[in-house]
């Protein structure tokens, strides 16, 4: 196919080639004929399939665009491939007993499977970096806020720790999902094994012990579609993490905070004005998270399916489960590269952090205040009229120097020690508890 023929960016501008590759169609019916295959073997081997059969199945190499040019005149994709193998292997026995949902849900688990290590990988990646972060800025002291608003001293690598374990979570629920998602179904038509007799749960067994995967403990004539909005909706959440990220640096690159910068800095901002350093990278992240939230629906959808199966599902997951992975691959790509040229500005944390001119502790002195004998009721009220009336005007603690009723309870002594540095609390701890939560999860899945 020429550049000029792709329709879908899936095909040729997001995702990376190595995530392509296992959704393209010559990798499909590869794993297509591994199946029929590991079927045909497992056959011979319990004596149903003629001696030779397993050899002669194993040599045939089938063409995708046959399967496909069969498939307009039958209808059907896997009964197209299973003409096609049984002409070429000259065994009868090709596909005996199985129905095309043995073949295209066992297919899929092996996909997943290979996806998934690579979405783990680049998670890991992502993680590692954010560790690297954490520890990097551990005590570089800037302002925490909530709603927009300056609220208290956090440091840098507070920050960071949060996304490391926010990440690590995902990356063990990744891990997880795998027993429910990564089964096969070698179980006939409504699932019964009728065709193999009382053969038939060892038939299975053996079959997909030669594919590397274990079977789901009963199904229909598909594998519960449960598995994949599982699947899908974990995917869903780290795209909503990766977003969350993205629109922190977003926030923190604006011009009148410039506190994260998205590299390289050298990279054009704007075809029509030169001063600009936009955050597009993260931006797209952002764009592609919503695709992925708006996926959660559809495999929600394809749950229920009339009695022993219909075929409503077919369609939308031909779509579904390979642009999932496209998405979030792409996701992923773009996060190590915003993390890997990432540019803090220190100067302009320190001058943030002072923007409010030390108002930003008023807690620490009304803890103070309530430790020294006032109600907290009546300190926190002081504390307010204090910072509506100077704030601005005077530095907080010049504002309390003007304030008798504070100057009642607090002295210089006491106020010595309120500082952006002494009121972090069990920052560092929280930062060592993060990261090692996420070492430790690393070594889980890595296991």
């Amino acid at each position: 196919m020429s550049f000029s023929e792709f329709v879908c960016p899936l095909d040729w501008r997001y995702g990376s080639d190595e995530m392509r590759n296992i959704f393209k169609i010559e990798n499909i019916v590869k794993k297509y004929l591994e199946v029929e295959k590991a079927l045909v073997c497992t056959l011979e081997e319990f004596g149903i399939a003629d001696k030779g059969c397993c050899e002669n199945v194993s040599k045939c190499s089938i063409d995708p665009k046959e399967v496909y040019e069969l498939e307009k005149k039958t209808g059907h994709d896997i009964a197209s491939l299973v003409i096609l193998l049984e002409k070429c292997s000259n065994c009868r026995f090709v596909h005996f007993g199985a129905t095309s949902y043995d073949i295209v849900d066992t297919t899929w688990a092996l996909l997943i499977k290979e996806a998934l290590n690579i979405v783990k990988s680049k998670l890991i990646r992502i993680i590692n970096k954010l560790i690297e972060y954490a520890e990097k800025y551990k005590n570089l002291v800037m302002i925490g806020r909530t709603h927009g608003q300056h609220a208290l001293p956090i440091t840098l690598g507070f920050k960071f720790a949060n996304y490391v374990y926010e990440f690590s979570r995902t990356l063990k629920m990744l891990k997880e999902i795998e027993d429910i998602v990564i089964r096969g179904k070698i179980s006939g038509a409504v699932g019964t094994m009728a065709s193999w007799g009382k053969l038939g749960i060892e038939i299975e067994r053996k079959t997909l012990e030669r594919l590397g995967i274990k079977p789901h403990e009963i199904t229909t004539q598909v594998v519960p579609r449960d598995g994949f909005a599982y699947l899908v909706m974990v995917l869903a959440i780290l795209a909503s993490q990766l977003d969350r990220l993205a629109l922190e640096i977003r926030e923190l690159s604006r011009t009148e905070i410039n506190e994260l910068i998205e590299g390289p800095i050298e990279r054009i901002g704007s075809s029509a004005m030169p001063h600009k350093v936009n955050p597009v990278t993260c931006e797209k992240i952002s764009g592609l998270a919503k695709l992925m939230r708006g996926l959660v629906i559809t495999v929600l959808e394809n749950i229920p399916l009339w009695h022993e199966r219909d075929l409503t599902n077919s369609s939308s997951e031909r779509i579904l489960i390979p642009h999932s992975f496209l998405i979030i691959d792409e996701m992923l790509n773009s996060m190590v590269k915003v993390l890997e040229n990432l540019y803090v500005n220190e100067d302009a944390i320190k001058k943030n952090l002072e923007l409010l001119q030390g108002y930003v502790l008023t807690e620490a002195v009304m803890n103070k205040l309530i430790l020294k004998g006032m109600s907290r009721s009546e300190a926190h009220k002081l504390l307010r009229e204090l910072t509506r009336k100077y704030v601005g005007k005077l530095s907080f603690f010049d504002a309390i120097k003007q304030d008798p009723e504070i100057r009642r309870y607090l002295t210089d002594e006491d106020l010595k020690d309120i500082t952006y540095e002494n009121y972090l609390g069990c920052f560092d701890k929280l930062i060592e508890r993060a990261i090692n939560y996420a070492k430790e999860i690393i070594k889980y899945v890595q296991s």
